[in-house]
């Protein structure tokens, strides 16, 4: 039994997404009628009953502790529920089958909040305007954004249960360097230059183009004036495309079978809709039409190509702007292979000018809101100077065409620079967040509105689409192959006896190698069919987990005999010319804390920086191994090969991708 909900401070149902068990529950609770003989409530009003004492108590507290829970179990430990505060939104996860533990679920709500904020962008920065874009007042918009958010997350669940890569997050590559640099040149000169150097592109640029086989990278270019891509965004892109392109629909046919008929690919992709959950099998017909009940209406099927408005982190020459906008263009070629395209729009610096004065205005109503008494010089605050300078060259830029934003701040600078100070903190604060709401609805009608999704034609778009089937028409079936045995631990065992499976991952670059670990019952591995690769996998997946809970101890080692099986993790950091550094300690963090990953609060990225201040003068670089071997192996022999796996597996790691 699985739930997941979204909820305003005063217990509004914002976004929900629940399994049939779930769902069970509430009918058998609430899904008679009511005690008047009425009809039975809706099925969100069901929702809002159950939790509503649980969000009270929770704002409650915060309200008047500025402390809350975290996580609690019901009684007997049969439902266990984690909640967190993003803004003024209450998130809340509910398991209660045991197949999840408290670091799952928070984590399922950090990548829930991640993929809010890829598809709103700045606009999650303020709660009354997030509450308008994920509950809209039209019902099939709701539908189609509520849809969009519970296949994302159902795909999310089931990426971490069958594939490596999502589960340690980090990108798995395809280990081929001709190809790969054969890929990079072609998406160079055929792609982004060919599109770029088109007079149809209406002044969308491409920054990011690759090619993806199944969740595995093959290659990636970037332009020469691009932002480099996060390893957070992008594996928030591969979950993208995995969504709109399951890998299931490819292996259900054999490579000979796939056709290379447009159409055939048309109708292969019409046929699939956002994953909905279906209704309770004794739900009435009224419950089924009631506007409130969505997961009943599906949204219309997207199309051909996806384009997708999407918002990533990017360091500008300007500076650095998290959730800059970009247009996504998901290609499929065949079946598990396709083309993405990320474009920049030729309105992309009034998003940065945008977040540089919502950047400032967020410094000083957090001093506000802390108690720091800054109203006696606000006139000359140096930040504040240099916002008013900023802000009214902004309002100017406009042309009048934001009204609302004009007077507000016409009121905001009446408040915070008049000279007779009769305005209290309280009365500035409000004005702080009314400028901060305007300036994030001007980036909601400019981004996210009708006009903004606008982007590259299609027949330039086909036309590339093409060019790349031509290019890999000859190695189709090979990366099809390839994804599945990307790398085999046969090709180690005669080094390294006795070693059962390793993950090495590149946290600087967000890319990791592993071998292949097929434990699906239609697909065979290096372990043979049967029982033993699920079991193997069941143990990989344990020690990811194991390891992460001593990493937020403050553990860099771990080592433990688990029945038959020797299992080690390793964290380390070495300069650019491959010498290690000595790391005294890294951060413990605490329980409640951002799960450890790339997904979810982006652990690797800040412990790199934490990392980096004792050793100013030098390029850090942090790496994971994760080793199982058979238990007869000594342990000081699995140590020496676990230094000598991550020794020889530094060298494959260059292979070109950007």
């Amino acid at each position: 039994m699985k739930c997941v909900l979204i909820t305003s401070e005063v217990a509004e149902v914002l976004f929900y997404w629940a399994d049939p068990e779930f769902m069970a529950i509430l009918h058998q609770r609430f899904g008679g009628h009511d005690q008047g003989g009425g009809e039975a409530p809706a099925l969100e009003d069901s929702i809002n009953t159950l939790f509503a004492p649980m969000i009270i108590s929770c704002t409650t507290l915060l309200e008047k502790l500025g402390d809350t829970y975290t996580c609690f179990s019901s009684e007997n430990d049969e439902h266990l529920y984690v909640l967190h505060m993003f803004g003024e939104c209450l998130y809340i996860a509910v398991n209660g089958d045991g197949s999840e533990s408290e670091d799952d679920l928070r984590r399922k709500l950090y990548v829930l909040r991640r993929l809010a904020e890829a598809h709103f962008g700045l606009v999650t920065l303020d709660s009354h305007l997030f509450r308008r874009e994920l509950r809209p007042g039209d019902s099939e918009q709701r539908a189609h954004i509520w849809g969009l958010f519970q296949s994302l997350l159902q795909t999310h669940h089931q990426l971490r249960q069958d594939d490596q890569s999502f589960a340690v997050e980090a990108v798995e590559r395809l280990i081929h360097p001709q190809l790969c640099e054969q890929c990079i040149e072609f998406l160079e000169r055929q792609v982004v230059q060919h599109i770029n150097g088109s007079p149809e592109r209406a002044g969308h640029e491409v920054v990011h183009a690759f090619l993806l086989v199944h969740t595995k990278l093959l290659a990636f270019y970037s332009s020469r004036n691009a932002s480099s891509l996060r390893p957070a965004d992008l594996l928030t892109l591969l979950l993208i495309v995995q969504d709109l392109y399951p890998s299931s629909a490819s292996e259900e046919l054999p490579a000979s079978q796939f056709s290379e008929d447009e159409s055939s690919l048309q109708r292969l992709h019409s046929s699939e809709n956002i994953p909905m959950n279906s209704p309770c099998p004794h739900a009435s017909s009224q419950e089924q039409m009631a506007e409130d009940s969505l997961q009943f209406l599906a949204p219309p099927a997207p199309e051909a190509t996806n384009p997708r408005r999407i918002f990533l982190d990017a360091n500008l020459k300007e500076g650095y702007c998290p959730m800059m906008p970009h247009m996504m263009y998901c290609l499929p070629l065949w079946p598990g292979i396709s083309l993405v395209l990320l474009t920049k729009s030729p309105s992309s610096h009034v998003a940065h000018s945008i977040y540089q004065l919502l950047d400032g205005f967020l410094v000083l109503e957090k001093k506000l809101k802390d108690g720091q008494e800054i109203r006696p010089h606000l006139r000359s605050q140096p930040v504040l100077v240099e916002l008013r300078h900023r802000m009214d060259n902004f309002v100017r830029r406009l042309g009048g065409q934001e009204p609302q934003l004009q007077n507000t701040w016409l009121e905001f600078k009446n408040k915070a620079f008049s000279r007779n100070e009769t305005g209290s903190s309280c009365e500035l604060l409000q004005a702080f967040c009314r400028i901060r709401r305007q300036l994030c609805a001007v980036y909601r009608q400019l981004f996210l509105g009708s006009s903004g999704a606008q982007g590259l034609p299609q027949n330039l778009l086909d036309q590339v689409q093409q060019l790349t089937r031509d290019k890999l028409q000859d190695w189709r079936d090979f990366l099809l192959v390839k994804s599945k045995r990307n790398v085999t631990i046969v090709s180690y065992l005669e080094e390294f006896p006795g070693l059962v499976h390793f993950i090495y991952v590149d946290r600087t670059v967000g890319q990791m190698v592993a071998p292949s670990l097929g434990a699906a019952e239609d697909s065979a591995s290096e372990l043979g069919k049967g029982p033993l690769p699920a079991f193997i996998k069941q143990k990989v997946w344990s020690l990811v987990a194991l390891a992460r809970s001593y990493l937020q101890k403050g553990y860099t080692t771990v080592t433990v005999r688990d029945g038959d099986y020797y299992c080690t993790y390793f964290l380390w950091f070495e300069n650019e010319m491959g010498y290690r550094l000595e790391v005294t300690e890294v951060p413990v963090l605490s329980d409640d804390s951002a799960p450890i990953g790339t997904l979810a609060g982006d652990y690797y990225r800040k412990l790199l920086r934490y990392c980096s201040r004792t050793h100013a003068n030098e390029v850090v670089k942090c790496y994971e191994l994760l080793t199982i071997h058979l238990g007869v192996v000594p342990t000081e022999l699995v140590i020496q090969q676990a230094c000598d796996l991550a020794r020889r597996l530094w060298e494959p790691s260059r292979i070109p991708l950007l």
